[in-house]
Order: C-alpha cells, then structure tokens, then sequence
C-alpha cells in the first residue's frame, strides 16, 4: 500500500479533487463554468452593475436564471449583493477580491474562444494533429 506524506495529505484537503464527486470544489466549478455564470462574472469586471444593468448586458438570460446564478455566485464569494432601501428596489452587484481573480482567469479561457471560434467550428475541415 502506498504511503501519502502528511504534507501531501492536507495540501489535497485543502486544495480540494474536482474528480471526487463528493468534493464542495465540483459544486463550485458547476456553478462557476455556467453559461450564466461565465458572463456574468466578465459583466461584473468592468465595475458595480445594478441587477436590469446585468440582464442587458448578459444578453438573453431570463430573470430567472439571472438571479439564481446571482445567488450562486455570491454563496460562493465571488460577489457581493447590496440592497438600498428604496422604491423601487435598487441592487448592486459587485464582484469580490476573489470574484476578480476567477473572472480575470475566465475572460483569458472566453478570449481564446473569441480568437478561434472559426476553428472550433463543427462545421470546419478536421482540425490539423498536433
């Protein structure tokens, strides 16, 4: 049987395991790497966005799924919701230090689609072999 060193150990239980279907760290990349979810986070990097601002800009989201991908994000951390009370009702979103940093890591993945969308093409020739 192989020994695991007790370093190794607590970095994996820190860190998390994506392939482990009972990890939290699953749940969060579900909801991260959403359609919805994407879009909003690189909505959200540009500055604080009311919820109307977000469904206009993250063009064909229901109001629907726009708030329940809302809600995702902010369990998670990655955004903040702010409330004022007023009528009619006013809500902020804003995206948190480590919102930020996974919109800024997502924006590189949907700027590499954006640059080769014509070779991702179905409908292209068989890509060339590496």
């Amino acid at each position: 049987m192989e020994r695991l060193e007790p370093d190794y150990l607590a970095a994996r239980l820190e860190r998390g395991h994506v392939f482990d279907a009972a990890c939290r760290s699953r749940e969060v990349l579900v909801h991260l790497t959403g359609k919805w979810s994407v879009l909003i986070l690189i909505a959200l990097r540009g500055g604080t966005m009311r919820f109307a601002e977000l469904r206009r800009k993250v063009n064909g989201v229901s109001e629907r799924m726009l708030a329940k991908s809302l809600q995702q994000l902010e369990s998670h951390g990655l955004l903040v919701r702010r409330s004022f009370p007023v009528v009619p009702p006013h809500v902020e979103y804003t995206l948190t230090p480590l919102g930020h940093e996974a919109a800024a890591r997502i924006e590189k993945l949907t700027d590499w689609i954006e640059e080769n969308v014509h070779a991702l093409d179905p409908g292209q020739a068989d890509p060339k072999p590496l």
